[in-house]
């Protein structure tokens, strides 16, 4: 064996020792999972029975029907015959399609999907071989190729195979499609890890997945090869690529140890999946090297890599990130599905450092960067999410590449993940959502209740009702923007700096709390019908980023509560590039309804450039502008659209 060799496999040896020598839980909470959280919020529940009704549903059809997704599982199964159709990842769809369909069965039971999804199952698992092994596009294609290139997403459909099944699991306790996941996961173990074949995954997922799988069956192996597929990274161990870009190992995040990564680099959804798969091991092991890292690349992120929106990624190209504060607007590519992964990431940073930041950034992005990706009435998406247009960007049934629509659903649906936390000393509130859990505190359930108009408005009740009298702890989140911060790290600020005075309130009495981590800490014996009245007020900022940002010099964005807005051309005379927003314009809120969708939108009197007719003159008029959500925008056509508004006559465009 030469040097080098006997190198790597040291280095192999000690990666797979790490969890043994970092056995210790480090995380501060776990989240109320959403199976046990019921969501009867005004602003979410309505969405999640749209994906349920409309998403799920087109999800399905598209799978099944238009493309050939499904009947490559049945030609793969000797049910049909044929050959491979489609892309090589498209394996993958169906997994996310399942996923969705789980999380949605939790709270809207529905015989007939639950069949169909029954029906899936089964062909899955006929295509399934001996081995464990299951891909259709090498089923049909070859099976000498497979596992020979990292690049072609084995992995990453495998990944997706197992959230789909844990999920299946956990929401109907039929456990088929999880033992199809487990014999894939072993079939994986048995070719891959110490002392075996050496393997980066293309596409990371399988990382965050294998945890997942560790959770669900207790079978450690899975934690160890999710940690050991971390440590690959970085080494020069990624071979056999045959795309181009693969070439590169900065767009595979694959230039250093994770462990020692500082930037954010590369593929946008392929680090975020990465990076929640490293939170994850780091939470379970105690693995301070990937904690130290996931801070070092989050810092990256948020201060000089995200969209205002909370999205992120601003190249096409690479779908992903390309230098520091390079955020165009109207180019802007801001992947759906790597906002999705920036919700996971953010969950994870959380519940491992308790810090309210990363919920803050979670929020923003949630509200933002991803809702924005589904149509209100739920069967157009965007691949991706620009932040100005000239009128050219529509949403779309489908995709070649359909990995946004299933994404997009999987999360609304299990929307209830991300609102309530908990450990054995205390609850956490970190989403304003209408809903209802009960959270184990020693011997007796406590049941939560939340009821709030947010993000319309800023009253959150909160019933907090033990059946005998307990104490513990209760966080409620105290948002950012509330405190006066936009957002972490200062890549954006209110010009308006001060905070925002809140309440809070017990039964109708002030009552004294602490703020740690950035959430108010109330400490005391809870009894029966208990509640707790919140009040944020709903201030309309203007924010405006750093110098380095150039595409928003002398420009601002208007936010209001968590939601960023925008204008558009349905509202302001089939323009949003001809008006000026000087400072101190006064902008109110008032009742707008979009497309069925009731909104808040704003209003103020500002000026606008306009061509005279003959084209003779430029003038400048008084008129009144009109900002939306950006979430609501491109429902009603392709119609132009700016978050960054010019402050004076610099940047503006005049209607010609």
């Amino acid at each position: 064996m030469s040097f080098m060799n006997k190198f790597f496999f040291l280095l192999s040896i000690a990666a797979a020792t790490t969890i043994s020598v970092h056995a210790q839980t480090i995380q501060q909470f776990q989240p109320v999972k959403f199976s046990h959280v019921n969501i009867d919020d005004s602003f979410w529940k309505p969405k999640m029975d749209k994906v349920a009704t409309v998403t799920i549903p087109v999800c399905v059809d598209q799978t099944e029907v238009k493309t050939p997704r499904i009947r490559n599982f049945e030609i793969a199964a000797h049910l049909k015959k044929g050959k491979f159709e489609g892309i090589f990842y498209d394996d993958s769809d169906v997994y996310k399609a399942l996923e969705a369909i789980s999380y949605s069965l939790s709270h809207n039971p529905d015989s007939a999907l639950e069949k169909k999804a029954d029906e899936w199952i089964d062909i899955i698992s006929k295509a399934q071989l001996p081995d464990g092994y299951i891909n259709t596009y090498f089923t049909l294609t070859g099976l000498d190729k497979r596992w020979t290139d990292m690049s072609m997403h084995e992995d990453y459909n495998g990944g997706h195979l197992i959230e789909a099944a844990v999920a299946y699991y956990d929401a109907t306790g039929k456990r088929k499609l999880l033992d199809v996941a487990i014999k894939f996961a072993n079939h994986f173990d048995s070719l891959f890890g110490p002392g075996k074949r050496h393997w980066v995954t293309g596409h990371q997922e399988l990382e965050l997945a294998l945890v997942k799988l560790y959770k669900v069956t207790n079978d450690k192996k899975y934690l160890n090869l999710a940690d050991w597929l971390l440590s690959e990274r970085g080494h020069g161990y990624a071979y056999g690529y045959t795309w181009t870009d693969w070439k590169d190992t900065a767009y595979a995040q694959d230039v250093v140890p994770v462990r020692q990564q500082q930037k954010i680099t590369g593929h946008a959804v392929r680090a975020m999946y990465m990076y929640t798969g490293a939170a994850d091991v780091a939470a379970l092991t105690g693995d301070t090297g990937y904690i130290h890292a996931m801070k070092r690349v989050w810092d990256d992120v948020v201060h000089r890599n995200m969209y205002v929106t909370g999205g992120i990624g601003s190249s096409g190209g690479n779908e992903g990130f390309s230098q520091d504060y390079d955020l165009p607007n109207a180019e802007a590519y801001c992947e759906t599905c790597a906002s999705v992964g920036m919700v996971f990431w953010n969950q994870r940073m959380n519940l491992l450092t308790g810090e309210s930041k990363y919920v803050d950034v979670l929020e923003r992005t949630l509200y933002n960067g991803a809702l924005d990706g589904i149509s209100l009435d739920g069967d157009r998406f965007f691949y991706g999410n620009p932040l100005a247009s000239v009128g050219k960007n529509h949403r779309r049934e489908w995709f070649g590449t359909a990995c946004c629509p299933a994404n997009i659903a999987r999360l609304l649906a299990s929307l209830g993940n991300y609102v309530y936390a908990h450990n054995e000393n205390g609850i956490w509130v970190n989403l304003f959502i209408g809903s209802s859990t009960s959270v184990q505190m020693g011997k007796q359930q406590i049941p939560i209740s939340m009821r709030t108009s947010y993000p319309w408005d800023g009253n959150v009740n909160i019933s907090v009702s033990p059946q005998k009298k307990s104490k513990f702890t209760l966080h409620i989140r105290i948002p950012g923007w509330v405190r006066g911060e936009a957002v972490p790290g200062g890549l954006y600020h209110f010009e308006d700096t001060s905070a925002s005075g809140y309440s809070i309130k017990l039964n109708g009495k002030d009552i004294p709390y602490q703020i740690e981590k950035g959430y108010a800490v109330i400490d005391r014996e809870w009894k029966k019908g208990d509640g707790i009245e919140v009040s944020f007020p709903m201030k309309v900022e203007r924010v405006v980023s750093r110098p380095e940002v150039q595409a928003n010099n002398d420009r601002v964005a208007i936010q209001r509560g968590p939601l960023v807005y925008c204008v558009e051309g349905a509202d302001n005379n089939n323009g949003a590039w001809n008006m000026i927003l000087p400072e101190r314009t006064p902008l109110s809120p008032f009742s707008k309804t979009i497309d069925a969708e009731h909104v808040v939108a704003l209003k103020g009197e500002v000026p606008s450039l306009l061509i005279d007719t003959d084209g003779s003159a430029v003038r400048t008029i008084k008129r009144e502008m009109v900002a939306i959500p950006y979430y609501v925008w491109c429902n009603r056509g392709q119609n132009e659209m700016q978050v960054w508004l010019p402050v004076s006559i610099k940047n503006v465009k005049v209607n010609e």
